[in-house]
């Protein structure tokens, strides 16, 4: 006899507390193994592969591609123990594992259809189809027999005064969607806009903080996903963190031709985000302040012994910080190797949440985009950032003579509570050395 087990979105760490399917792996009526993959989901970190800790016979799918999901709502339901299971090894036992890291062994090469032999879903799951576009959920008390799938359709609600038993739901058996409570919140606005005026001052798209019936006109985004994560740690980090920035012009001249001259050597070709690291590092050795953090609730600065460097990469999901773990004990080309892994797999998606989480501090070279400077947002809870200008040539007084140099822009923004303007300045100062003299580091190594 087979039983049915309900397997759940589990808790992807982090702090992340739901995630959006964006394409499953397996159909009903696959079999899969244990520990198999059998959807993939993105988080505000980055794209999961999930993998299922039962092996059997699927036996229904909870969600449709593009639906967001709470941590603990039901993903599949799999029937383990039957015949049809083939008796592969595993197949009637879980792993334990429901996502410790992502991936907790070897998928299967292959998938086996067959018709599946076991019982009916149970009754918890029993209100929902198999390709239900999210999962059942027992309707919570407060609100009476309302049938709700998902507590952020709840919130969504409770947050904009909407009363759930006055809306009819579209869903299976009448069950509320998210659609259903944006759907009528939109109705609400639209039967309060006043009409519009014949001749507006301004436009309506800018004149937002005039009304909020403004606000429905123009185009909107979902500020979610990468950008939301963004979004919430940038308004922190303007909120919590006192910052300031300075800023000095270099010759990067001795710089280019020192990594040209390395690269002329044979072997991997160093990059100069690496000669950028290892210079970081170098003036973080000598600075330690700015490598720390500031415990707010127990009043203290936490000083960190190892340097985990973050650097902004621009992807098409958005801006990602991913982590260099243990910057200052890699070299130029063990540097250059981490930043070109970290910077496809942010490219294609393929980022942890371990890899874009535990930074020290932050190395953004936004002269890639074309501009000289810039003052940015620290990445919270960090305590400074090193911004780098394009490298250009410009007129420059070398040995008491104008020539035409290769000059960049250096910023450091940083937290006034770690340090005063003196050790700020006196790292960028450093920093700056560096880049006009390579030679200059070679005495901290």
């Amino acid at each position: 006899m087979a039983q049915v087990l309900e397997f759940k979105l589990p808790d992807l760490g982090e702090g992340l507390t739901e995630a959006e399917i964006v394409r499953w792996l397996v159909q009903v009526g696959d079999v899969v193994a244990v520990d198999q993959p059998v959807v993939e989901v993105e988080t505000a970190k980055a794209m999961v592969e999930v993998p299922c800790p039962y092996g059997g016979v699927v036996t229904a799918r909870f969600g449709e591609e593009g639906t967001e999901l709470p941590v603990g709502a039901p993903l599949i339901t799999v029937a383990v123990g039957s015949e049809s299971d083939g008796g592969e090894p595993g197949a009637s036992e879980g792993s334990g594992n429901v996502l410790v890291g992502y991936g907790t062994s070897e998928a299967p090469a292959r998938r086996r259809r067959v018709r599946p032999t076991a019982p009916a879903v149970p009754k918890a799951a029993a209100p929902a189809a198999p390709t239900a576009p999210a999962p059942t959920a027992a309707p919570v008390a407060s609100d009476g027999p309302v049938p709700v799938i998902s507590p952020l359709v709840r919130r969504l609600a409770r947050e904009n005064g909407l009363d759930l038993k006055e809306l009819q739901g579209t869903g299976p058996q009448g069950l509320i969607l998210r659609a259903d409570v944006e759907n009528a919140l939109r109705a609400a606005v639209t039967e309060e806009r006043p009409a519009p005026a014949p001749a507006p001052a301004v436009p309506a798209t800018l004149s937002g903080t005039a009304g909020s019936s403004a606000l429905t006109e123009g185009r909107r985004v979902p500020l979610k996903g990468v950008r939301g994560a963004v979004a919430d740690k940038l308004s922190r980090s303007r909120r919590e963190i006192p910052d300031a920035t300075c800023w000095v012009d270099a010759d990067a001249t001795e710089l280019m031709r020192a990594r040209a001259a390395m690269n002329a050597t044979g072997g991997p070709k160093i990059s100069l985000l690496a000669l950028l690291a290892r210079i970081c590092t170098a003036a973080l050795a000598r600075f330690p302040e700015l490598n720390s953090a500031v415990d707010v609730a127990a009043k203290e600065i936490v000083q960190f012994d190892q340097v985990h460097l973050g650097f902004a990469a621009q992807t098409d999901r958005g801006l990602v910080v991913p982590v260099v773990r243990d910057a200052h004990a890699r070299d130029a080309e063990g540097l250059t190797s981490e930043f070109a892994r970290l910077t496809e797999a942010g490219r294609a998606g393929r980022l942890t949440p371990a890899e874009l989480t535990g930074g020290t501090f932050t190395l953004n070279n936004y002269g890639v985009f074309g501009v000289d400077g810039s003052t940015p947002i620290i990445n919270h809870p960090e305590a400074a950032m090193l911004g780098v200008g394009r490298i250009i040539p410009k007129p420059w007084v070398h040995e008491g003579e104008l020539a035409v140099r290769q000059v960049v822009q250096l910023s450091l923004t940083f937290d006034h509570r770690v340090c005063d303007g003196g050790t700020a300045g006196g790292f960028l100062r450093y920093v700056a050395d560096c880049v006009e003299q390579p030679a200059v580091l070679l005495r901290t190594l």
